[in-house]
């Protein structure tokens, strides 16, 4: 792990395979293992990680233990506990369990809206106003972030348009949230509607313009992220083995592999802080939790170049 504090990562890794990646396989990781591979994943240097939904435990079998995981994961110092939140409800149950921040989901395509949360896409721009009224009473110091899905099209309904991106982007940043992401749910995202989208968010809502979310379901997940970076997003959402998809978006699996993403940027020339030999030893304590899941990544298939673990702990 990178130790050296007058380095400023210039991108942020946000890590979500302990929620997107783990309430999408249908097995449920024992909550001694998901510590395990929490602890890890802060040992590799990431500094934002999302470790839960607060969903019904019906619902989502894999989250039962939310609470339980965000305490956990608040002990390990120095980086940002995130929790997936659909509404009022679940942002008080994360609120109190103590994340620094909450992400809600909130899809520019109706069909998806309605078959992920049970609204409209306007109706989750009211549910969000809720939550921060909320967030505002009892944890004024949360981060609050919209995440945009199915954001370059749906499998359900089709296209998107990115005019109705953009007004649902100006809907949530004028409600309050402290940054909208946009995310390709739905793997139909291509670099040139990704630079494109990401610029006219940009130009509509400031600073506000939050994560790129991309999946890697067509091969385009790192391409997708370059052009995000080409026109000056920041923070990148992944997931450690590309685990993880869309339950409410057929063929949509596989977020982009945390690993080959630091590769990437490390290659480049771009400081993540992120160690990628610890991210690599990572793998284990996930493999252990969740034995017959299949893993993905490049890197960790042909692993580090020689002499380039060195160089990027040199920085």
């Amino acid at each position: 792990m990178r130790d050296n504090p007058s380095m400023i990562p210039e991108v942020l890794i946000s890590e979500v395979g302990p929620r997107d990646g783990l309430q999408s396989v249908k097995a449920t990781m024992p909550t001694a293992d998901k510590l395990h591979w929490i602890d890890a994943l802060h040992a590799a240097g990431l500094r934002e990680v999302e470790v839960a939904s607060f969903v019904p435990a019906r619902l989502l079998p894999q989250m039962a233990d939310a609470a339980e995981v965000v305490r956990h994961a608040l002990s390990l110092r120095g980086w940002t506990v995130m929790a997936l939140v659909p509404n009022r409800k679940g942002a008080e149950a994360a609120l109190r369990a103590g994340a620094h921040k909450l992400t809600l989901p909130v899809s520019a395509s109706a069909a998806h809206s309605l078959a992920n949360v049970r609204k409209t896409p306007m109706a989750m721009v009211e549910e969000v106003r809720e939550v921060l009224a909320l967030r505002d009473a009892i944890a004024p110091k949360a981060k609050v972030e919209a995440g945009i899905s199915t954001a370059f099209g749906c499998t359900l309904q089709g296209e998107v348009t990115e005019d109705e991106v953009v007004r649902l982007a100006a809907a949530l940043a004028e409600a309050g949230v402290d940054d909208v992401g946009l995310s390709d749910t739905t793997g139909m995202a291509n670099p040139a509607q990704v630079r494109r989208l990401f610029r006219r968010l940009f130009a509509e809502i400031g600073d506000r313009a939050g994560a790129a979310h991309m999946h890697n379901t067509r091969g385009l997940g790192l391409a997708n992220c370059l052009a995000a970076y080409d026109v000056g997003v920041r923070t990148f959402d992944s997931s450690l083995g590309g685990l993880g998809g869309c339950p409410y978006a057929p063929g949509a699996s596989g977020n982009v592999v945390t690993e080959d993403l630091v590769f990437m940027f490390e290659a480049m020339g771009v400081s993540t802080g992120v160690d990628l030999a610890g991210l690599l030893a990572a793998r284990a304590p996930l493999r252990q939790g969740l034995p017959g899941e299949p893993l993905y990544g490049m890197t960790p298939e042909a692993g580090l170049p020689k002499g380039f673990a060195q160089e990027a702990l040199n920085g």
